[in-house]
């Protein structure tokens, strides 16, 4: 009898998982690597939860093999991963590393032979330390040697890898890392932050030119962007106003100039002498026509008006009633929310979910199960909306869970575990959740119940 609750989703739709380099390659001085800012920033005491690093993380730079065997077994259509910007240029420009080079030809390699679309980000928080040491992305010269990274790669595994995302949430880099400190570099400096963001837009923009001329294949280019539906805490004025200026800063600072190639009139005159140069052509190279939009979905932002906050005045709160993780709000409408006004206010070709999930405390029982039911509510609840919105016509082709390992959640350390596969940081034993188990089944059948079974698999 036909299930009238299931949801179909289009034939050909990208199922698959993401990391990144730092939080789980390890081998962070190994075959001639260079340290990248994290190296550093975690060395230093007191910056990581218990003094943590990622010098060994869930060691995939050593157990590739064995994590492309498990991402076959789930099915996975795509794997996102991320090259280490110094394991591949040690000093962030001159000679390449052959050996960092070698390491993800032969993980491209073994994705493609397992069935599997690598998407490869270039840049997701690890920038060679040598190049900070230059004064890092407040340097126009570092969004010029990005570019040069992005043919260096782009010429080595252009001929097999399709799918690029230069760039992992720009916005992250630019406040974390230099407005509260909590990211290395781990400065607190607002007066660098938006020409630090400026300078990673066009570096974006760089590396989307060089990777158009030195792939040989054909290549589809987009950027991961952190992205939030803002939501006023009331219909009050001030709270109004003050979502709209949040949206200003977290979302539309980087959508209208990759969109529209300029910067929202608003947050010009918001920012003031705050705001960067802008040299003639910036824009023209920061607007370079994307392949697909890649959204990061996490929860949403709800905003109500606060006079201690200077420029937005406004401030989060945690609305009463909802159901919240370790870290966040769980609100899985606002993922339909935020695809459907992106793709209403900028049109993008195509969109990806590059990043959804949630950290749970979960466990290896004695069975040898990892029963993390609540991760495969949260995800089944995300993937139903976001087929609502296919079904609204918003072109999304594709759902990347955060994360296929448990890894270093940098300044928090270990202690968020948001993988598919249980990563026994001691032993570096993997074993599959239910919730990976469950996911392999979505995958399998293209779609998802409405309604989700408590009986996992």
């Amino acid at each position: 009898m036909p299930n009238d609750k299931f949801l179909q989703f289009p034939q050909g739709f990208i199922w698959g998982a993401a990391t990144s380099a730092y939080q789980i390659e390890g081998a962070w001085n190994d075959d001639g690597k260079g340290p990248s800012i994290w190296d550093t920033f975690c060395h230093r005491p007191g910056k990581i939860r218990n003094g943590e690093t990622g010098d060994i993380a869930a060691d995939h730079y050593h157990r590739w093999a064995e994590d492309v065997r498990i991402m076959a077994e789930l099915g996975l259509k795509a794997y996102r991963f991320s090259t280490s910007w110094s394991r591949i240029l040690p000093q962030g420009v001159g000679a390449a590393n052959p050996a960092g080079l070698d390491f993800y030809d032969r993980l491209v390699d073994a994705l493609l032979g397992a069935g599997i679309e690598p998407i490869a980000t270039l840049f997701h928080f690890d920038l060679p330390q040598a190049l900070q040491d230059r004064g890092g992305w407040t340097k126009r010269e570092t969004a010029e040697h990005f570019g040069e990274y992005a043919r260096v790669v782009g010429e080595r595994l252009g001929d097999r890898v399709t799918y690029w995302i230069p760039h992992n949430e720009p916005s992250v880099t630019a406040v974390n890392g230099h407005l509260t400190g909590e990211h290395a570099p781990g400065w607190r400096n607002p007066f660098v932050v938006l020409t630090i963001g400026h300078h990673l837009l066009l570096s974006h923009g760089y590396a989307v030119e060089a990777l158009r001329a030195a792939c040989r294949h054909p290549t589809r280019i987009g950027i991961a962007l952190n992205l939030s539906p803002i939501y006023p805490a009331s219909e009050s004025a001030q709270d109004r106003r003050a979502a709209t200026q949040l949206d200003g800063a977290l979302n539309r600072m980087v959508l209208d100039p990759l969109f529209r190639g300029r910067y929202p009139e608003d947050m010009q005159r918001l920012f003031g002498l705050l705001f960067p140069k802008i040299r003639p052509g910036d824009m023209e190279h920061i607007a370079a026509p994307l392949d697909f939009l890649g959204v990061n979905y996490y929860t949403r932002a709800v905003v109500r008006h606060d006079w201690r906050i200077p420029l937005l005045w406004g401030s989060q709160i945690q609305p009463k009633g909802s159901e919240y993780s370790e870290m966040w709000e769980i609100y899985p409408p606002g993922i339909y929310d935020l695809l459907a006004r992106i793709w209403k206010d900028y049109h993008p070709t195509e969109i990806i979910v590059t990043e959804n999930g949630i950290p749970v405390p979960d466990r290896v029982d004695a069975d040898g199960r990892v029963r993390d039911e609540r991760r495969a509510g949260y995800l089944h609840d995300h993937i139903v909306q976001v087929h609502r919105t296919i079904a609204d016509g918003v072109p999304v082709r594709g759902y990347l869970v955060w994360s296929l390992l448990d890894n270093f959640e940098w300044s928090l350390g270990y202690r968020m575990r948001f993988g598919l596969i249980h990563v026994d940081y001691r032993t570096q034993t993997r074993t599959v959740k239910d919730s990976g188990r469950w996911y392999a089944q979505v995958i399998q059948e293209n779609g998802v119940d409405a309604t989700l079974s408590t009986a996992m698999p």
